[in-house]
């Protein structure tokens, strides 16, 4: 008797201070909350969560202090004397359970009354966990971290992982977080909280936990296709001329490009930081410079930032309504010299981007730039730059808009700090895509959050620095956003910062000629071909390729190269895309996602698959030159200091045969009831090689190592093009991968708007059947304005077999 009243107390007391709520959201993901004990301020706020929950059957049975639900895909026990949550699978097995739990109160300030919130988490020791955000530390699993997350240029944060048992865990909270990772697990601990408020998710496998994520906060919607095309940018075009001139040599030399970028200052000087107007003399004819790129099939983005100058508009309209943090943001002076003058500050202020009215405040001076035709919209320093920092920034108290009310109510900067990319992104895509249904939105962003996927926003990864040492981390911090459910990641090509490969100070074109330069730029540039969108972009080094030299030379024909496959296996990509929106699918697949059986890939950081079919293996070591590090300083640029890697009369024999040493991951065909083991396929040469190995394949300077999988089928482009277009796919080419049973579907549209949602697509299921080596090309469903009636379809096999058929959307089929 004694013993069930101790109990009883401990129980009552559980509750009282921290009241568990349990929520199924479906029957594979449920919310987990633990009330601090006074919730007085607690305001429901969630900024990424938009799904409500859905009617799942849950079985519920209490036995002594012990509660367990259960739904057809999970098992939640909860031990209420204890405070702690376990997860199992409807076998039993154990996925996660529960550490400690505290709350720790704020005194003072103006999150008094609030706490710090935190949670461990305590998962098996040799567990690999993967995603976090944007972490520049070349790791594939992130175990053994200890960090404070605040989102930066080069880093960010979703508060989101998974594991490879197959479940992933959010983490309700905005405030700045630190994550410690030791022997009792994973803690997560927030800054400003009510309660502990997470999602458990049990997918089954990545693909599984990433649907389920997306299911809670936001599909993916679809971007426009010329936004899959090569981009090229350079810090800065300092004229409209500059710009022009580089279109022009494109489009005369018959180099495929999309997209060209117009970085910062187009709208004059510091005060008039962010304008949004084309207020800098050598701009002043934009009109013409936009419809020309229009003219030649080409599309323009232009930087944007979180940021206003005091001479702008919108800074005076914002100031004017209190909705100006007042913390001190890049640029700090309102001259151009460098170092910064601080005698005479800029004054430059970031907006609120959680108030509603300052979102729309923002989108009405931005229009001034979409009137003018510009396509699409480069988002800098959305994490946002924070200079001279202070605790006491985070301490400012401006409106926030609850989403799900519209209510605005005033909270700390403190408490909602990391979420701000997700804001100032999503303010745009809302506004854009209510007013201007005919055009998708595409923005271009440097910081994320969780949920941002929604917006189908491309971050990418920072001002990076220009090394071999950087290049390699580019790849899992790819891979590690991709599974946080955000599929949408690119790096800058080339790096940012490569001035040290420069003879002197302002020179930007002796980089172009040095061999350290190039071989690293080609090899991230093959690397772009194979990332969601390929950006060519940097500082103090011209990257236009035309600079690297002339057709018939090695480099220069390695960069064209990169670019025209980008372009062959568009069809390919774009119809990848359907299933990223559709299917809750990814671009750039960690190989633990497609390979989970396989241990040897489970911490795998240099390659991964692309879609269903590629092995992608970029070469992120140097080959031909000294892998000599850059010597430039990745926050101010060229460093006097040190030595440049410019060496006069250094060259290289590029036509030297190379090798890298690649893991080809074990996988077993499925042909009917028969299993055998897989295959990868040379993509270039039509080599077959056994799956579960490492071996040592070429790689000279033209072409980085790239298989693909048997049982794979792929549509390229058989024409060459000079930028995308739906119109160019009337003819094709269908690569057959044999080996297993397969299926692959086509997708096409008009290639923008959303009128994709309503119907206005095609679908053609391609089947090939492996025994009787026959392609089948299925009866089009759908169809939309300007779609090929009549199509001529070329099948490939890798021993060079081809056969032709017209295709006028009617079944057909193929017999190699």
């Amino acid at each position: 008797m004694k013993k069930i009243l101790i109990n009883a107390i401990l129980l009552a007391f559980a509750q009282q201070m921290c009241a568990q709520e349990v929520t199924f959201f479906t029957p594979r993901t449920v919310r987990v909350v633990k009330n601090a004990p006074d919730t007085s301020k607690e305001t429901g706020l969630s900024l990424v969560v938009t799904a409500k929950p859905q009617s799942v059957k849950v079985s519920t049975k209490t036995q002594g202090s012990v509660t367990t639900y259960t739904t057809s895909e999970l098992v939640v026990k909860v031990e209420n004397a204890m405070n702690r949550v376990t997860f199992l699978d409807t076998k039993g097995n154990v996925l996660m359970q529960e550490g400690e739990n505290a709350f720790t109160a704020i005194n003072e300030g103006p999150d008094k009354g609030r706490y710090k919130v935190k949670q461990t988490f305590a998962i098996e020791q040799d567990e690999p966990i993967y995603g976090l955000g944007l972490l520049q530390n070349e790791k594939m699993s992130q175990r053994g971290e200890h960090r404070l997350m605040v989102q930066s240029n080069l880093e960010d944060y979703s508060n989101f992982w998974q594991s490879i048992k197959g479940y992933g865990v959010y983490w309700d909270n905005y405030s700045p977080t630190r994550i410690d990772d030791d022997k009792s697990g994973v803690s997560l601990e927030s800054q400003v909280g009510t309660k502990v408020d997470y999602y458990f998710m049990y997918g089954g496998n990545a693909d599984g936990v990433i649907k389920e994520m997306r299911q809670l906060s936001g599909k993916v919607p679809m971007l426009p296709l010329w936004t899959y095309g090569f981009h090229q940018s350079r810090e800065r075009y300092k004229t409209s001329k500059e710009l022009l001139d580089v279109v022009d040599t494109y489009h005369k030399t018959g180099v495929p490009l999309d997209g060209i970028i117009q970085d910062w200052q187009y709208w004059g000087n510091n005060y008039l930081w962010n304008a949004m107007e084309f207020l800098n003399d050598d701009f002043r004819d934009y009109r013409r410079m936009i419809d020309h790129v229009h003219g030649l099939g080409k599309h323009m983005s232009i930087s944007i930032w979180a940021s206003f100058g005091p001479q702008t508009k919108a800074f005076r309209e914002l100031k004017e309504k209190g909705l100006l943090y007042s913390f001190e943001t890049w640029p700090q002076s309102g001259l151009p010299d460098w170092p910064p003058r601080m005698d005479y500050p800029s004054g430059v202020l970031c907006y609120d981007p959680f108030s509603q009215e300052a979102r729309d405040i923002y989108w009405q001076n931005l229009k001034r730039l979409k009137d003018a035709g510009i396509d699409a919209w480069w988002m800098d320093s959305t994490d946002p730059d924070h200079h001279s920092y202070k605790e006491s920034d985070l301490d400012e108290v401006k409106p926030i808009t609850d989403p799900a009310t519209g209510k605005d109510f005033m909270g700390s900067y403190r408490s909602v700090r990391n979420a701000f990319p997700l804001c100032t992104v999503e303010g745009i895509y809302q506004k854009q895509r209510a007013e201007d249904p005919a055009h998708r939105v595409f923005i271009l962003t440097r910081s994320y959050f969780a949920g941002q996927q929604r917006t189908g926003a491309n971050t990418w990864s920072g001002d990076v620095s220009s090394s071999w040492d950087s290049f390699r981390k580019q790849v899992p911090i790819c891979l590690n956003y991709t599974l946080t459910a955000n599929p949408n990641v690119n790096t800058d090509l080339g790096g940012f910062f490569a001035g040290s490969y420069n003879k002197s100070y302002g020179d930007a074109t002796s980089a172009c000629h040095n061999p350290l330069y190039q071989e690293l730029y080609v090899r991230w540039m093959q690397f772009g071909t194979f990332c969601p969108m390929m950006r060519s972009h940097g500082t103090e080094v011209y990257r236009e390729i035309y600079h690297y030299g002339k057709p018939g030379e090695p480099i220069y024909d390695a960069l064209l190269d990169a670019i025209k496959l980008r372009y062959q296996i568009m069809p390919y990509i774009y119809s990848q895309s359907w299933q990223v929106s559709q299917n809750d699918d990814s671009f750039m697949r960690a190989l633990m996602m497609d390979f989970p059986q396989d241990k040897n890939v489970w911490d795998n950081n240099r390659e991964y698959m692309f879609g269903p079919a590629f092995l992608v293996c970029p070469v992120v070591n140097a080959l031909y030159t000294p892998e000599t590090a850059n010597t430039t300083d990745p926050i101010s640029g060229w460093d006097n200091k040190k030595k440049s890697l410019y060496q006069e009369g250094f060259s290289v024999d590029w036509s030297q045969k190379k090798s890298y040493e690649v893991y080809l991951p074990a996988f077993t065909n499925k042909d009917g009831g028969k299993e055998t083991e897989g295959v990868w396929y040379n993509y270039y040469t039509g080599e077959r090689f056994t799956a579960g190995q490492k071996c040592s394949v070429d790689a000279p300077i033209g072409k980085m190592p790239l298989f693909v999988r048997s049982g794979s089928i792929v549509p390229l482009c058989t024409k060459a093009v000079e930028h995308t277009d739906i119109a160019d796919w009337k003819e094709l080419t269908i690569a057959v991968y044999p080996g297993a049973n397969s299926t692959f579907t086509l997708y096409e549209d008009e290639g923008d708007g959303y009128q994709y949602e309503q119907g206005a697509r095609s679908t053609i299921e391609l089947t090939w059947n492996n025994k009787a080596q026959t392609l089948t090309i299925g009866q089009r469903q759908g169809s939309f304005p300007g779609m090929q009636q009549q199509r001529q379809f070329t099948v490939k096999l890798p021993n060079g077999t081809t056969r032709t058929v017209s295709y006028n959307g009617k079944k057909v089929s193929v017999k190699m």
